[in-house]
């Protein structure tokens, strides 16, 4: 399949309810509407308000002519106190079925690695899954570790220095 032509920005106040509706359509695809406590506004609230606790990346596709938002990242800071480093850590990736096989996953991991070596951070982190097998074959192919126990996706040293300058 060949790439679409597509942007990654951050979200800002004004893609709320966009946000909202990919974190549904991401809490659908694993089963997991049922935890959904979150809104527009609250989302809103925690990404833009007063004091941010996380952050986002839009990636988004032409479709008749305009933007549409086809997928996401959601991220903050974490801290390693082995490291004495921040990190960056990935809380969700999720890209629209119909879009997926396009490269725009593997888009938004680059685009969060070369932010977190931008940043000075140690280490690149998420959690999978353990039934969501095509995530876990994709996240290993893009150089992460599965880590047994945790189940933490890893990328550090020089594997998140290629993956950073690989896109």
């Amino acid at each position: 399949m060949s790439r679409p032509a597509f942007t990654l920005r951050p979200a800002t106040a004004a893609d709320s309810e966009t946000l909202f509706n990919l974190i549904l359509a991401l809490a659908d695809y694993e089963k997991l509407t049922h935890l959904v406590e979150a809104t527009p506004q609250k989302i809103e609230e925690a990404l833009f308000g007063a004091t941010p606790h996380a952050e986002a990346v839009l990636v988004e596709v032409d479709v008749n002519g305009a933007p549409k938002a086809v997928g996401f990242a959601l991220f903050f800071h974490n801290f390693s106190t082995f490291l004495a480093k921040p990190g960056l850590y990935l809380e969700d990736l999720y890209v629209d079925p119909a879009w997926r096989g396009h490269g725009l996953g593997k888009a938004l991991l680059q685009h969060l690695a070369a932010l977190a070596v931008e940043r000075g951070c140690g280490r690149f982190e998420w959690s999978v899954l353990d039934w969501n097998q095509p995530s876990i074959d994709f996240y290993q192919a893009m150089g992460a570790d599965v880590l047994p126990d945790w189940r933490i996706c890893r990328v550090t040293g020089d594997a998140l220095a290629r993956l950073g300058q690989s896109k």
